[in-house]
């Protein structure tokens, strides 16, 4: 089973290397405001002379930043679908865990890979408790789409899904997840993400395979 190498994080903190003031924000809500704020805190983060002799330290700054900004819980809820519901409560603390390690180390060897890019706010669409900031990603040879969705709770709205030129990352891993699920058993995927995490981590050539 192929698990797509997503590049979700890229898009909210691969653009922080070396972004000044490049980022062109609409007048729009607190969705909008929130988001934006946490990308200029991981460029704040990105820029701090202190951390320059400690990659890990910076990555692990950017992570506190950006899990403030994600709804883990809604992500894995709407990943599993149906199996989320007949999980007990540690198994769901658990996968979450898993789900959080897999989006960290997928992105953490992309943070010192891109240079230049330029976000623009485009347009948001709030109804409820929920909202759509539209973006886009301007670099020097191409112009990539990506939209947030965004869930309100406590006052804080939270990322729980990325669409990137139409491609929704969660849809993306609901299928695999599923597929997984259908063909071995719950327990197959938990194991098959543990290996791709511990893959991750130990910076080995990852093939994508689950």
């Amino acid at each position: 089973m192929k698990l797509t190498n997503f590049p979700v994080l890229f898009f909210v903190i691969g653009l922080s290397i070396n972004l000044m003031t490049a980022s062109v924000c609409l007048a729009g809500s607190d969705a909008t405001s929130q988001l934006k704020n946490t990308i200029d805190e991981v460029i704040k983060i990105a820029k701090k002379d202190s951390m320059e002799s400690s990659k890990g330290d910076r990555r692990i700054a950017m992570q506190k930043a950006i899990d403030e900004r994600f709804n883990y819980s809604q992500m894995v809820r709407r990943s599993l679908g149906k199996t989320y519901d007949s999980l007990s409560d540690q198994k769901k603390q658990n996968f979450i865990k898993l789900f959080k390690g897999l989006l960290e180390n997928s992105y953490a060897s992309k943070l010192e890979s891109y240079r230049d890019e330029k976000i623009n706010f485009l347009d948001e669409v709030v109804k409820g408790k929920y909202a759509l900031v539209k973006t886009n990603i301007v670099r020097s040879n191409n112009t990539i789409r990506v939209d947030y969705k965004l869930i309100l709770g406590n006052g804080q709205w939270k990322v729980y899904d990325f669409v990137i030129e139409g491609v929704s990352m969660i849809r993306n891993y609901k299928a695999q997840f599923t597929k997984i699920i259908r063909r071995d058993s719950y327990e197959v995927l938990v194991e098959k993400l543990t290996k791709k995490i511990n893959e991750l981590e130990k910076g080995s050539k990852a093939t994508g395979n689950l």
